[in-house]
């Protein structure tokens, strides 16, 4: 797919580009914690998540959605501008995006992210387009993106635009047989700044 460019609302970015579908996404090390760069790489090389969001009156929501990254490491999503989650962004911009793991052992990385409810109808259409390759595995032809912008116009979708600010992740554990020798150990995590640096290694 072509980098796409797009025009972001903020002051503090221009232009920036929808990452392309990765056809290599980053396994989780199942031996220790995922280093700062690592969990970006994660989440920029993986497609599907958990969105979720405060309620008024419940616990917290939860839906399955296709993402996209974008080069500035906002994260994209296309809904509908009567669905819950384009609402509760509306109303409080702190939202979760548990990124899911393509490989067993089975793992997960959560991103917390501050969101907003973006009206660019170009890269919604954008998204949606590069949405298609993601769930189909081959890129969209260009030929119809307009059907794919009177799609985005007749069920009125908007695009969540989602700044990631930290991360959480457990390196996974799986358990081969009964008899394995190898103890399954676990470890405990925190959540850790999206642009942390990675730590020097110890001599």
């Amino acid at each position: 797919m072509v980098a796409t460019e797009t025009t972001d609302q903020s002051n503090d970015r221009s232009s920036v580009r929808l990452l392309p579908l990765s056809r290599d996404p980053f396994p989780a090390p199942t031996d220790r914690d995922m280093l700062p760069s690592e969990r970006r790489l994660f989440v920029r090389t993986h497609r599907t998540a958990v969105f979720g969001y405060g309620r008024r009156l419940d616990g917290p929501a939860m839906s399955v959605v296709y993402y996209i990254p974008a080069e500035n490491d906002d994260l994209l999503v296309a809904t509908m501008a009567g669905r819950a989650k384009a609402k509760a962004v509306s109303r409080n911009g702190r939202v979760s995006i548990c990124v899911l793991d393509e490989t067993w052992p089975f793992s997960y990385l959560q991103v917390y992210c501050d969101a907003t409810v973006d009206d660019d109808g170009e890269t919604l259409v954008d998204v949606m387009m590069a949405v298609a390759e993601r769930m189909s595995g081959e890129p969209l032809d260009p030929s119809l993106r307009p059907m794919v912008a009177a799609v985005a116009k007749d069920e009125e979708r908007v695009l969540l635009r989602c700044r990631p600010y930290a991360t959480f992740v457990t390196p996974p554990r799986h358990l081969h047989r009964n008899d394995q020798e190898e103890a399954l150990t676990h470890w405990l995590s925190a959540a850790m700044p999206w642009d942390a640096l990675d730590s020097p290694a110890k001599p």
